[in-house]
């Protein structure tokens, strides 16, 4: 089940995470997040003037909410359709990079190794609250990034 969010450009201005609790937050009260797991797309509606050359994740309004959004479910990631792209558009909003015409979005590689790791560490601890292996998982979402874990790493964290 895929699911679309629409974010318009007054939950931007004001920092309104409102379309996503709306979504979030039942499934949460009924312990059902999992249903969601990889099944989120964002529609963001942000108007631009024609010459505006910007990617979304470019605009200052956009990242902010995308930060704002993070701070409140630092999981999300868990949620985001990969297949679609949306993993690496949600990294491009929390992560300082360039954008190339022949190979696309060039993150920052010191930052993006925060990031991928940051979330590595939420991410098991919070799947593992929620019952839900989080190894391969958690695998393949850092090799949407070009990281490669050991299984040695899942098995410090879950001694710490």
């Amino acid at each position: 089940m895929t699911e679309t969010i629409t974010i318009q450009i007054d939950h931007l201005t004001a920092l309104d995470i409102t379309p996503v609790r709306k979504i979030i937050d039942p499934l949460l009260e009924k312990n059902a997040i999992a249903s969601l797991e990889q099944g989120l797309t964002f529609d963001i509606q942000y108007p631009r003037e024609p010459s505006d050359p910007r990617e979304l994740s470019e605009i200052p309004e956009i990242r902010l909410w995308f930060v704002r959004l993070d701070t409140i479910y630092p999981w999300f990631p868990f949620l985001l359709d990969a297949k679609q792209g949306e993993i690496a558009r949600y990294a491009a909003m929390l992560v300082p990079h360039q954008f190339n015409r022949v190979e696309g979005i060039q993150y920052n590689p010191e930052a993006l190794e925060i990031f991928v790791m940051n979330k590595l560490f939420i991410l098991s601890d919070w799947l593992e609250k929620q019952s839900i292996y989080s190894q391969f998982r958690l695998k393949s979402m850092a090799q949407l990034f070009g990281y490669d874990i050991e299984d040695s790493f899942f098995e410090m964290i879950k001694k710490s």
